[in-house]
This record gives structure tokens, C-alpha cells and sequence, in this order.
């Protein structure tokens, strides 16, 4: 069986992808969870030493295959795509395969002002910070902006719209995509950043997802209150 080493799932947005992919593909998979902890980057630190048993990069995810270690997101996206054609997590038609591959690559080096002015906090609600984020960081406006024309130009071309039994994702069927973009859809949420309405559907349709809404519930569920991923906040 599938085994796949992740971080807290309050936190952990690189580690949501896989999870909530292999969840919602049906794929079986064991789930390890490395806490993060006091320190968790530090070379030093337990965490990174129980990670390295597994992948000398010392982060989260990793996948292991009968022992094979595969790590990064995006590695590990396209390997369960190819063990499990049948599952066809990429889109099938080639144009929409490539951009759908785009965009995982572009969520995967961009959006650092959003990434670091508004980190994943799936318990929290953040709309204070979410505020001030907005005002004062040009850069977390940019990579909202971003998100609307990418997201809107996505639902328009491939009938994401959500109409009544009809596809409900970027590319129709939940697929890689939304899974590498299910993380922006919490952090949109948390911290109550304003986009038009049809984007705000498509996050809730996104956090209704079956894998999406098992990773949130059992995020909710940890109480693992960790102050260094929480600058903006002190423990309640």
C-alpha cells in the first residue's frame, strides 16, 4: 500500500495536495503524520530527523511505493497520476492537460505574497489579518488578482460553472488541479479576502469535495495549537 508522510493538517498546505487527491481519487493510501513541533525547520529539529528517514529533503510530502520514496508536491502528483491511468487525475483532452500543468507549476513557484502574508490556518478565522493583508501587502492583492483572472478564464472554458449537475471544477472533473489550488481555497477563507462571487462558489464547491472536506474535518479535530505558524495570533 501507498504510504504518505504529512505534516499537521492545519497547517500543512504542501501536504493537503496529495492527501486530498489520493482521497478523492479512492486511491488507499497509509497515512503518517510527522508533527511539526518546537523548531520544526531546524536542521536539527525531530521533525526533520523523522522525515529523513524517509527523503534526505527533510519536508513534507513524501510518498512511499513498496518502499520507493517519491517527494515534492508536483513529483508526487504526476506519479500517482501515471500508477493510476484509470483514475485519469489530469484532464484528457491535451491542451487542457498542458495549461492544467501550467498552473500546478505556476501554484507550486508563485504566489509568495499570499503564501507568506496569509499562511494556512484552516481552524482559525482570520478576517483582521486577512484585512490588513490586503491594505498593506500590494503583493497579496496582485496574487488574488491572479487567482480571479486564472480561476474565472478556467470555470469559463471548461464549464465549471456549478450549474445543477453539472461539472463543478477548473477542468470540469476535480482533478490535480483543484487539488494543488484546495490549500488557496482555505487560505481565502481564513482570512476573508474578497473575490467576486463566482469565485467565492467555486471555493466552497472546492471545500465541499469529499477529499477536501475529510483533510478540513480532520484539521479541525488536531487542537495542536503551534505559535511559530502563528505570528499574527497568540494561543487561545
Amino acid at each position: 500500500m501507498l504510504k504518505l508522510y504529512i505534516g499537521n493538517k492545519n497547517y500543512s498546505s504542501w501536504s493537503m495536495r496529495p492527501w486530498v487527491l489520493l482521497k478523492q481519487a479512492d486511491i488507499a493510501f497509509e497515512e503518517v503524520m510527522v508533527r511539526f513541533g518546537k523548531d520544526a525547520f531546524a536542521d536539527d529539529s525531530a521533525f526533520k530527523q523523522g522525515v529523513r528517514t524517509v527523503s534526505p529533503a527533510g519536508r513534507v510530502p513524501v510518498l512511499l511505493d513498496d518502499g520507493f520514496a517519491v517527494w515534492d508536491t508536483l513529483a508526487i502528483a504526476e506519479y500517482i497520476a501515471e500508477k493510476f491511468p484509470q483514475k485519469q487525475l489530469w484532464p484528457q483532452q491535451t491542451h487542457a492537460r498542458a495549461r492544467a500543468r501550467s498552473i500546478c507549476a505556476e501554484m507550486h513557484s508563485g504566489f509568495g505574497g499570499l503564501r507568506s502574508a496569509c499562511p494556512m490556518n484552516i481552524e482559525a478565522s482570520l478576517a483582521q489579518a486577512g484585512a490588513l493583508a490586503w491594505r498593506d501587502k500590494p503583493a497579496v492583492r496582485t496574487d488574488v488578482e491572479r487567482l480571479v483572472a486564472m480561476w474565472t478564464e478556467l470555470l469559463d472554458q471548461h464549464g465549471g460553472a456549478g450549474g445543477s449537475g453539472g461539472p463543478q471544477f477548473l477542468f470540469g472533473e476535480f482533478s490535480i488541479a483543484d487539488a494543488f489550488f484546495a490549500p488557496v481555497c482555505m487560505r481565502l477563507t481564513s482570512y476573508a479576502l474578497p473575490v467576486p462571487p463566482h469565485i467565492a462558489d467555486y471555493v466552497a464547491r472546492v471545500s465541499q469535495a469529499p477529499g477536501v472536506k475529510a483533510w478540513i474535518k480532520e484539521a479541525l479535530a488536531e487542537k495542536d495549537f503551534l505559535a511559530f505558524e502563528e505570528p499574527y495570533r497568540t494561543a487561545r
